[in-house]
């Protein structure tokens, strides 16, 4: 047997290897929009519609707030009937009126600013701004309205043990709209806090 018989042929100096080769790496740079990574027109376009969701809904929830609170303090503040069936001669009456009239007009810049970004798609503020003022001021309103209406309570359940009138009614009902206000802001405050912590401003 010769030589040339023991020896493995040689490659060519240009010619790919004949083995196994490690799989291509993706062109992620020229790839085609809208194919594989999460990062094309399809996650784009989800991304867009669960934003305009939760700006919707959290309009919706801040029109909800302004509702509830104008109903508390119109009811509240027409909550008089001389004598001792007065809402003034109570310190947490007051209370319950003077948070409704704060919850109302912090619903309506609220609900005046998203309305305004939604419509004209500029902000009024800048976005982490936005962010922070809604997150904050949705957990001191909703607070300061479970507040009121805890400390209402008491003396309402105390009169209506007494004498059932169209005062303690009254009062009753002002308590309500306070209560599902202060739902709605807890609610408005899980999305902002939502938004917060995905940095998903719009």
């Amino acid at each position: 047997m010769s030589n040339q018989d023991n020896h493995t042929p040689k490659q060519d100096v240009g010619s790919p290897p004949s083995g196994p080769t490690a799989p291509p790496v993706p062109d992620v740079e020229n790839q085609t929009p809208g194919t594989g990574y999460g990062y094309g027109v399809s996650g784009i376009i989800r991304r867009w519609k669960r934003e305009d969701f939760i700006n919707r809904g959290s309009l919706g929830l801040r029109g909800l707030d302004l509702l509830f609170s104008l109903l508390a303090f119109i009811i509240m503040a027409s909550n008089q009937h001389g004598d001792w069936k007065d809402f003034d001669k109570y310190e947490e009456y007051r209370y319950v009126l003077a948070i409704a009239i704060l919850s109302t007009l912090y619903a309506v810049g609220q609900a005046l600013r998203q309305v305004h970004e939604l419509w004209t798609g500029n902000r009024l503020l800048q976005q982490r701004t936005s962010a922070l003022l809604d997150f904050f001021g949705d957990q001191i309103m909703a607070y300061l309205l479970i507040s009121a209406a805890s400390s209402a309570v008491p003396l309402t359940n105390r009169m209506r043990e007494g004498t059932d009138n169209i005062f303690t009614d009254a009062s009753a009902a002002a308590i309500s709209m306070t209560f599902l206000a202060f739902l709605a802001l807890a609610l408005s405050a899980m999305i902002s806090g939502y938004r917060l912590s995905t940095q998903s401003y719009i």
